[in-house]
């Protein structure tokens, strides 16, 4: 009851009108865990939200479901989101966890060569099955991540996203207070809200988007060259595999898509 109190005081609180829109809440339906609009998010409000964000508390996302025909707008409005399985991202080490995905990546988190070690090598070349270690903090400007934020979702909204407020500290931190469970086959939304909290301090990187297994991050400052993108794409294909080995076949094709993008998306099976 004290989280729905302090949801519906801060919604009551916004600066901003919002349009028609309800409660989501999990599956027993008692605990409210986000406000979703009825309809796709109008123009402007996300940006208007999001520098209300510091005052209100409430961090807004774009939320685009499973089956956009679908009646109950998965996982949003069907009772598929569980924040008591989220634990506290601070729990955990970014670093530490990124190495111990590479390791399962890689076939080899045992120490034991993976069966395909070979087509594993050119996949992840240049670093082969040896973990790069992280990538260099990037200088981000102030202000410059949330003003690249604000521009990703005004593209992005055109989707027909529907709009979300939630009440946490960042877009990392959302995903746990709603109990978004999209990467469960690959890791725990803990976890993963642990390393994206990590990208947002070293790359000003922002969540913008969340579907039922997909992510939107903004980027306000993206590698300028291949040399710095390959660090980078390791990182990212430790945290989402299926970048490399269900799309651009190799870690070095990923990294050149990194050079001067300022989204970053990612999707788990």
């Amino acid at each position: 009851m004290t989280e729905y109190l302090d949801l519906a005081a801060a919604l009551a609180a916004l600066p901003v009108e919002l349009p028609p829109g309800r409660l989501a809440t999990e599956e027993d339906g008692r605990q409210p865990l986000l406000w979703i609009s009825d309809d796709p998010a109008p123009g402007g409000l996300w940006r208007q939200l999001h520098r209300a964000h510091p005052q209100s508390g409430l961090w807004p996302l774009l939320l685009t479901p499973l089956d956009r025909t679908g009646p109950d707008y998965r996982p949003w409005l069907s009772g598929e989101l569980y924040p008591t399985d989220a634990a506290e991202p601070s729990l955990y080490d970014p670093a530490a966890l990124l190495r111990t995905w590479w390791k399962q990546v890689d076939g080899d988190e045992d120490g034991e060569e993976g069966e395909d070690a070979e087509i594993l090598d050119e996949a992840l070349a240049p670093y082969g099955r040896t973990w790069p270690g992280l990538a260099p903090a990037a200088g981000v400007p102030d202000g410059a991540a949330g003003t690249e934020a604000r521009e990703l979702a005004e593209v992005l909204r055109f989707k027909g996203a529907r709009l979300g407020l939630v009440r946490a500290g960042s877009g990392a931190e959302a995903l746990t207070v709603c109990g978004w469970g999209g990467p469960a086959n690959h890791a725990g939304t803990g976890k993963i809200a642990a390393v994206l909290a990590d990208w947002e301090r070293r790359f000003g990187a922002q969540v913008v988007e969340v579907g039922f297994d997909t992510l939107e991050l903004s980027v306000p400052v993206p590698p300028a060259t291949l040399a710095e993108a390959l660090p980078l794409a390791a990182e990212h294909t430790a945290f989402c595999p299926d970048l490399v080995f269900q799309g651009t076949g190799s870690l070095t094709a990923y990294a050149e898509g990194l050079v001067g993008a300022h989204q970053w998306s990612f999707w788990w099976d």
